[in-house]
Order: C-alpha cells, then sequence, then structure tokens
C-alpha cells in the first residue's frame, strides 16, 4: 500500500490548489474530492508543482491545449494529468 498524506499536509493542498480561474477550480475541486482521501506524496508534488504555474498556464496543461514541459515533463506530473483530466463519471440511473 502506498503512503498516504495526513490530514494537515491534505489541508494544506487544498489550499494551494484555490485558484483566480473558475476553470482551474473545478477540475482541482473535483479531484480532491474523488481521490483526496488517498493521495500520494508523489501526487501531492507534482500537484505542487502545477499548481506554481500562472493560471492561464495550468488550464492549457488541464484543457490538453499544451504538455508539460522542461522540469515539468515527468512521469508524476503526467500521471497526475490523465488523472486530472479524466471526465467526471456520470450518475447511475436507479
Amino acid at each position: 500500500m502506498s503512503e498516504r498524506l495526513d490530514e494537515r499536509a491534505l489541508a494544506r493542498l487544498g489550499w494551494r490548489c484555490r485558484r483566480g480561474l473558475l476553470e482551474n477550480d473545478l477540475f482541482l475541486d473535483r479531484f480532491l474530492r474523488t481521490h483526496g482521501p488517498d493521495i500520494t506524496p508523489r501526487q501531492a508534488a507534482a500537484l505542487e508543482a502545477l499548481t506554481a504555474l500562472a493560471d492561464n498556464d495550468l488550464l492549457d496543461l488541464l484543457l490538453r491545449r499544451k504538455e508539460p514541459e522542461g522540469e515539468l515533463d515527468t512521469l508524476a506530473v503526467h500521471e497526475l494529468l490523465a488523472l486530472l483530466r479524466r471526465p467526471p463519471a456520470l450518475p447511475v440511473d436507479r
């Protein structure tokens, strides 16, 4: 089993994910609600690297307008982007 973030680190990461662009907030909030309890330190480091970007640069990555380059071009960032870009699950009719 992979190591998970503790509650305090997860709260700090959630605060860091607050963005100026609503579109980024929607992607990041959905990710945290879906994967929050299971985020690993490796994923948290990749998310921190992404949140260090300017809002428009982050949105370009989330919308696949561009791919990570330079220091961001790592396996961890690519894996995290795949999770962030995954469409939300549709509700199941009962």
